[in-house]
């Protein structure tokens, strides 16, 4: 077990919270990025901007080897109101860092400063390429950085991501062999029937009635229509209908998303899906149509550089600290996009309980900066690792 000392961390503290008091959204992470580039040209590092409009890429070499790796971090905030109290809590309303960006960044600007205040003493062999990456939440800037270019203009063997993960012990690490986060798509389905008097029910078609009919039906797409072993969820999170109590209305938009782990799952739901409407408007004679929009394949996880990123994460924590037995996430993240261009790996690091609402995506979540140092450490690791000099 091997954790860096780290004379710049209280630094690198203020630097973390004062993200979280300044978050910005998807593709307007401007003073982000600012804060970025200014932290890496300090430190040494050749710095790229303007990738996908906010996003930022590092490099530091060392040696005469080809060999190169990618580091990502996320660096957006979500659209939520923040409810925490402390100092470092969020000035923008409306907006904050719910799901621990402001970390992942922070960690990612650690290791980079510490690989190149001690470029002479850490031994890797390559190029180390730091991924800054805008807009992870919903908007697809992982992609959108790979259409701007990232590998064409930095080319790299492998790239590597990291989630904090409250509910995880602090100190711990989850590496996953294949599957690690689902692919995720949206649904809407509209149903149109007659409006009609809520007391002349006769009259119509009722489309609250195979609206509601349909969430119910739909429960059992994964249960009845799945081989056992195969896992996705179907989720109905929005119904929209109607304005008036004595009014039974034309039209209802049901919304919501399904998530699954493989391809040919995800056609097997869809159908599924499709033929469940289909049923259920010919029983209720409504009309019923179903879009769906793709969005985050799954994360998979390539078995060569999990193993390295489980040798990484055993030097740093020891080997017991390392978990390769946990079940993925029904979550969805959009390094799935570069590893489907590059082999690699995403990895989870514990970010203490998840107790009093400290939790991805709540209003009171916060970083834990005690794991600050625990990130850094793996990623100075893993260089060392997946560069190594005898490799």
């Amino acid at each position: 077990m091997s954790i860096l000392a780290l004379p710049f961390l209280t630094e690198l503290v203020t630097i973390r919270r004062d993200l979280h008091a300044h978050p910005e959204l998807a593709f307007n992470e401007s003073r982000t990025a600012d804060v970025v580039a200014r932290e890496l040209t300090r430190y040494g590092v050749e710095v790229h901007r303007g990738i996908a409009g906010t996003g930022i890429v590092g490099i530091l070499r060392k040696g005469s080897g080809s060999r190169s790796i990618g580091l990502r971090a996320d660096m957006d905030a979500l659209p939520l109101l923040e409810k925490n109290e402390f100092p470092h809590r969020s000035r923008i309303e409306g907006c904050m860092h719910a799901c621990g960006h402001d970390g992942h960044t922070a960690m990612l600007l650690g290791a980079a400063r510490y690989l190149a205040d001690n470029l002479a003493r850490v031994n890797f062999d390559g190029v180390v390429h730091f991924i800054f990456q805008p807009a992870e939440e919903s908007e697809g800037g992982a992609l959108r950085m790979i259409e701007d270019g990232l590998f064409d203009r930095f080319p790299m063997d492998a790239v590597y991501g990291m989630h904090n993960w409250p509910g995880l012990p602090a100190g711990q690490m989850v590496v996953l062999d294949g599957p690690v986060m689902a692919g995720t798509c949206a649904f809407e389905i509209k149903v149109h029937g007659r409006g009609c008097h809520a007391g002349m029910p006769n009259q119509g078609v009722d489309t609250i009635l195979a609206a509601a009919t349909l969430v119910q039906a739909l429960q059992s797409v994964v249960a009845r229509n799945l081989h056992p072993c195969d896992a996705a969820v179907v989720s109905v999170t929005q119904f929209h209908a109607g304005e008036a109590w004595n009014i039974i209305p034309d039209d209802v938009v049901l919304r919501g998303t399904l998530r699954s782990f493989k391809p040919e799952v995800q056609e097997q739901v869809e159908l599924a899906i499709e033929r469940i409407a289909g049923g259920v408007a010919s029983t209720f004679g409504a009309q019923i149509s179903v879009n769906f929009d793709h969005r985050y394949p799954p994360t998979i996880n390539s078995v060569p550089e999990a193993r390295l990123s489980r040798e990484a994460a055993a030097a740093t924590l020891g080997a017991a600290a390392v978990r390769s037995d946990e079940l993925p996430s029904m979550g969805a993240e959009d390094f799935s996009y570069m590893l489907r261009e590059k082999p690699g790996c995403y990895v989870w690091l514990g970010n203490g309980p998840g107790s009093g609402g400290c939790t991805l995506h709540n209003p009171h979540y916060d970083f834990n900066d005690a794991v600050l140092p625990l990130g850094i450490s793996y990623w100075v690791s893993l260089v060392k690792t997946a560069l190594a000099v005898d490799h």
